[in-house]
């Protein structure tokens, strides 16, 4: 099969074994879970210069090495956790990403004073252009680029395009209400 990163949706992976229940069950659905959010945009990160099925692969290891992205375990990890975490093949094993995700779980913890938490924080800054939520991650969390931010809000129901129309998961995903759609509804009110 192509590589729905070459394709011009992703819901040309639709029939994948891999991305195919990735994309009908969670690829631009809402999230509010904290330690999901945390996952998903950890899983972000560690695609830069990768495939999505890389990570969709290795997704059972990183919830294993990472405590199920639990926030308050991983901003907790010191130089043990860093070494045995750089010494998984379940996971990838890059320096900056490791880092990233100790530094953001951190970052995530002191949103919470202000937010209550990463969710909080994200509905606080909705709705945002893709550059403004951009600059705003960049000031906020580490290996945050671009593309990192815009597949992390899109995947998480914050951004729109995730889905064709034509799409059947579309319709379930718009039934939820996802940020995307509040924002757009209140811009036609």
């Amino acid at each position: 099969m192509t590589d729905p990163l070459l394709v011009s949706s992703y819901c040309d992976a639709a029939d994948h074994p891999h991305h195919g229940p990735y994309h009908d069950t969670e690829y631009g659905f809402p999230v509010q879970d904290e330690n999901a959010l945390f996952e998903r945009l950890c899983l972000e990160i560690n695609q830069a210069g990768l495939s999505w099925l890389t990570i969709l692969k290795k997704r059972k290891g990183f919830r294993r090495a990472y405590d199920g992205f639990d926030v308050d375990r991983v901003a907790a990890y010191g130089e043990e956790d860093r070494a045995r975490l750089l010494a998984d093949a379940g996971i990838v094993r890059n320096r900056l990403k490791v880092a990233a995700a100790i530094e953001n779980a951190r970052r995530i913890q002191a949103l919470r004073a202000e937010h209550g938490s990463f969710a909080g924080w994200l509905d606080a800054h909705h709705p945002r252009s893709r550059d403004e939520w951009r600059r705003l991650f960049k000031k906020t969390f580490v290996f945050t680029g671009g593309e990192i931010v815009n597949e992390f809000l899109l995947s998480t129901g914050y951004l729109p395009g995730a889905h064709r129309e034509s799409c059947p998961v579309y319709a379930q995903i718009l039934a939820l209400e996802p940020p995307w759609s509040r924002a757009a509804q209140g811009s036609d009110a």
